[in-house]
Order: C-alpha cells, then sequence, then structure tokens
C-alpha cells in the first residue's frame, strides 16, 4: 500500500512541473508544400514580390515557434504569408485608411483561403484594422530579404571567389536580448554560429492616402494567351497579362465584387472548377 502511495506521488510531482518555454532556433527556409483550407501552398523563393489581397489578424498562440524558428510574439511586426521565403522583410499598406507598415514575415499563414497576410496583433493595431479583413498592398524589400536569405543559418551565402566569405555574427543593441545580424569576414570553413536572434522591427507606421478598390478573383497559371481565353469564355472572366519573373503569363480574373463575402464565393467556386492558384486582388 505504501509502495502505491508513493508512486501517485511521483506521478503528481511530474506532471505538475512546468512545460519549459519553446528555445528559439532562426534560420532561413523555404519550406515544403503545405494545405490550409482544403488548398495546397506551394513556397518558393521570391525576394522581389509584390501583390494585393485581404489581410487578418493572427490567431497563433503566444511563445510558440514559428516556421523560421522564431519565439512568435504579438507585440512584435511580424506577420504570416502563404509562400514567401521564411524569414522575409515587406511593406504593407491598407489600402482603406493609407496607413503603412513594415514587417518580417516568419511564419507560414494565413490559414484561410482568400487572405494573402496575417499580421500580428502590433502590426494590425498600427494598420487600423478592425476585426474584420482588410485590403492591402504587399511589397517586399528584395535587399533586406536577401541579405536574411545569405547570412541566416541555412540560408545559401554568396559564392565570390574573389571575396572575403561571409559569416553572421550578433552585436548587442544596448538592450537585453536585443541583438542584431550583420555580416563579418570568415574562413571558408567556419559556419554561423547558433543561437542568432533577429533584431525586432520599429513599431511605427506612415500615413498616405487611403485607395480601397474592387476585389477580383484571379488566376495565373495560363502560359498560353489561347488558353486562357478558353477558361474565361468558360466561366465569365476577362483575361490581362502578368509577367512572372522573367516570363509571361497569363491571368484569368472574375469580378469585379463588392464584398467579401462575394469575393470568397468565387473563389471558391473558382478552386472547385480546377482553377488552382486562384486568389483575390484588389484593384
Amino acid at each position: 500500500m505504501k509502495k502505491v502511495v508513493f508512486g501517485g506521488c511521483c506521478l503528481l510531482v511530474v506532471s505538475c512541473s512546468p512545460t519549459p518555454p519553446p528555445r528559439a532556433d532562426v534560420h532561413y527556409t523555404v519550406g515544403s508544400a503545405w494545405q490550409a483550407d482544403g488548398q495546397w501552398f506551394y513556397p518558393r523563393e521570391e525576394f522581389a514580390w509584390q501583390g494585393t489581397g485581404l489581410a487578418v489578424r493572427q490567431n497563433g498562440r503566444e511563445g510558440e515557434l514559428t516556421a523560421n524558428g522564431e519565439v512568435r510574439s504579438m507585440a512584435t511586426m511580424t506577420a504570416s504569408h502563404p509562400t514567401l521565403q521564411l524569414p522575409a522583410i515587406v511593406t504593407v499598406t491598407n489600402l482603406e485608411n493609407g496607413r503603412q507598415v513594415r514587417v518580417r514575415v516568419n511564419d507560414r499563414g494565413p490559414a484561410q483561403i482568400g487572405r494573402a497576410l496575417a499580421l500580428s496583433t502590433q502590426a494590425a493595431n498600427l494598420l487600423g484594422m478592425g476585426n474584420d479583413p482588410a485590403q492591402v498592398r504587399i511589397v517586399e524589400d528584395e535587399a533586406a530579404s536577401r541579405q536574411l536569405a545569405e547570412t541566416l543559418p541555412g540560408g545559401v551565402a554568396l559564392q565570390i571567389e574573389a571575396a572575403p566569405k561571409e559569416q553572421v555574427l550578433q552585436s548587442s543593441l544596448g538592450n537585453a536580448g536585443d541583438t542584431s545580424v550583420v555580416a563579418g569576414s570568415r574562413g571558408a570553413e567556419a559556419a554561423a554560429p547558433a543561437g542568432v536572434q533577429l533584431p525586432a522591427l520599429p513599431v511605427v507606421y506612415t500615413q498616405g492616402y487611403a485607395a480601397p478598390g474592387m476585389l477580383w478573383v484571379e488566376t495565373m497559371d495560363f502560359t498560353s494567351r489561347s488558353a486562357a481565353m478558353m477558361q474565361a469564355g468558360g466561366h465569365g472572366g476577362m483575361v490581362r497579362p502578368v509577367m512572372s519573373g522573367q516570363s509571361m503569363m497569363w491571368a484569368v480574373r472574375q469580378g469585379p465584387f463588392a464584398t467579401i463575402s462575394a469575393a470568397d464565393a468565387a473563389l471558391k467556386r473558382a478552386l472547385l472548377n480546377g482553377l488552382t492558384g486562384s486568389h483575390i486582388v484588389v484593384e
């Protein structure tokens, strides 16, 4: 009887032990395909990406690790994107009120089709967002995003034989636990150190002019104009040329739609009809 009671006490002590917080493991990643709300997304490197769409507030739990190994904090200027390499630096403009912020994309999301970006509480508040989706324009900072890819663990460093190799160093910014990533010379055999941290982006916004638009459902998977026209004719859409990297693509657009619910319904129909890659844009 005494042994049973003693064993039970041990189990009680173990079960009440606090769970240690996750340890940050900041690194560069593109990641594999993932699925949300019945739609597949295929991450890829795009250092000069830009687009429009609907942004929402993040709903991830505080303190969890993001897809690139940062500890999630809703008080930072961060965001989630379906396909951009991580991390990436982007400027987000709320087209409904003209506010603009700069955030670091460090996670996958949003987990709802038809949404282009999920913003931390801090970033969403600065953009003047409510609980409903907001029309936004997203423009990636190519130089800043490339620097992260070239300096963080897991990234591909620049291979320039005539120049000294680079490594990631940490330098204090004066506040406890706050460090910045800088480049320094190293030997070819040296590796990036463990425990890299990224500096928090400034909690600021700039005010511009509001420029809300109409909502459209766009599909950009067509390399042939004739194929795009056939698809558009069958679903009451229009065809427009778009540049994808160095290649010319043809997009089919349906709309415009005056409400988010109408755009969402059209997007679901497009996906059910096999138009993979369809998404909502603002213009």
